[in-house]
């Protein structure tokens, strides 16, 4: 199956499946998708159970591993998602929250690796460096899932802020944190991180190299479109900041994630602001929200069908609903240990904390991240419990998220506006 066949596969599949969901189910769009496509896998996998002769599963199985979802999420897709998830975001908002969003795309991702790894490590029996590995790639959340049915329920823009902000960049930390992790615990595999003053140095190169490429390109980018007025053309320098701007950073060693989010924040608030004619901001804004719906139908049908690429064992499934809970337990400690070292100096609203821990779903990079684990008697574990994880984030969390925030979110009791 070539790159063509693959794509238009994926987008047929993600048409037919979003219809099901819209006629049918009624779920949020990109839910629908992977519940839909995740029960047609299965029923698959049913199906051979009663007629063996069909091989269906294992047809199927082999075309999902053809379409190689590590490689077109993590040098693909991540880009476009994370540029236009930035891109919707003020920057002015974000410098408002911006103490609130380091620690916790910082400090709480630390927290959460260690509590997910420690846990992980304790249950299964796995060494501990092994154990940190998956609780980096299970520790960032997916901006995208949550920020659709946030907006719904009407949260206070600070809370809003503070989710979507720190969501972009744990997604960043949390891959550097991978990347140094994975370098630790399998140097024989071409990763190279040589002890801890390695692992600071590879840290550093790629957070901060992709921030300051991000940044320049972004500048750069809108020194031009300031000159231009032609809407189409500007989009297409868009769209063309954000898939060669990844790639050159994945040429750099650099991070790309990061490189995207900075670029698009600095795109969304900077360049419409003074970059943009009023009709080039209205095309440049519409082309972002479908190509980041579009994207995520695909994506969610993706994670979907990836469940031919886990392995089906009481055992891993076990260890997976367990990790379901460490997940929750981690998320819970990256979100309350950052608020209570601010409560002295700044005051949060009482629903904060349990919002952004519910709300910290898990998406398509932690899976994608899991398929790029080296070959290691770990990896089936690493990946079934990873899957369990994510689909029990969007499915579960995603569909209540929303009603956790409107209740505790537009409480009565809670101030009108959370202070800054």
């Amino acid at each position: 199956m070539n790159l063509l066949q693959a794509t238009s596969l994926l987008i047929v599949l993600a048409g037919v499946f979003g219809s099901i969901n819209y006629f049918w189910l009624r779920l949020p769009p990109s839910i629908g998708v992977l519940v839909v496509a995740l029960a047609a896998s299965v029923g698959a996998m049913l199906l051979d159970l009663v007629v063996p002769s069909l091989g269906l599963a294992d047809s199927l199985g082999g075309a999902v591993r053809e379409i190689a979802f590590s490689k077109a999420l993590l040098e693909g897709m991540l880009g476009l998602l994370l540029f236009a998830g930035a891109l919707h975001v003020s920057l002015s908002s974000l410098r408002e929250q911006a103490i609130v969003i380091l620690l916790m795309a910082t400090l709480g991702v630390g927290l959460s690796t260690a509590v997910v790894g420690f846990g992980f490590s304790w249950i299964t029996g796995m060494p501990l460096l092994v154990a940190l590995v998956f609780g980096a790639l299970i520790s960032p959340t997916d901006p995208v899932a949550v920020m659709g049915v946030l907006r719904e329920a009407e949260l206070q823009k600070t809370l809003e802020t503070k989710i979507a902000g720190e969501s972009l960049f744990n997604d960043g930390v949390g891959y550097v944190v991978y990347l140094v992790l994975v370098g630790l615990a399998f140097p024989s595999d071409g990763h190279h991180a040589e002890g801890l003053g390695g692992a600071v140095g590879l840290f550093l190169q790629e957070a901060l190299g992709g921030a300051v490429l991000g940044v320049v390109l972004g500048w750069l980018v809108f020194q031009v479109m300031k000159r231009i007025d032609d809407y189409a053309l500007e989009v297409l320098i868009t769209l063309g900041l954000a898939f060669g701007g990844y790639e050159l950073a994945v040429a750099l060693h650099v991070s790309a994630p990061i490189m995207a989010v900075c670029a698009g924040l600095l795109i969304g608030d900077v360049g419409t602001k003074y970059g943009m004619s009023k009709q080039t901001r209205r095309y440049v804004d519409a082309f972002w929200r479908l190509i980041d719906e579009i994207l995520n139908a695909v994506l969610f049908l993706l994670i979907g069908i990836e469940v031919f690429s886990i392995v089906l064992e009481w055992d891993f499934l076990i260890a997976g609903a367990l990790s379901v809970g460490l997940a929750l337990l981690a998320r819970l400690a990256a979100v309350a240990v950052p608020i209570a070292l601010l409560r002295p100096f700044r005051s949060f609203s009482r629903g904060v904390i349990p919002i952004m821990t519910w709300g910290g779903l898990k998406g398509g990079i932690s899976v994608a991240l899991a398929l790029a684990l080296p070959e290691n008697e770990w990896k089936p574990l690493i990946l079934t419990a990873t899957y369990v994880v994510v689909v029990f984030s969007i499915i579960v969390q995603g569909l209540t998220v929303g009603k956790v925030a409107m209740r505790l979110g537009r409480a009565p009791e809670l101030p009108k506006q959370e202070q800054p």
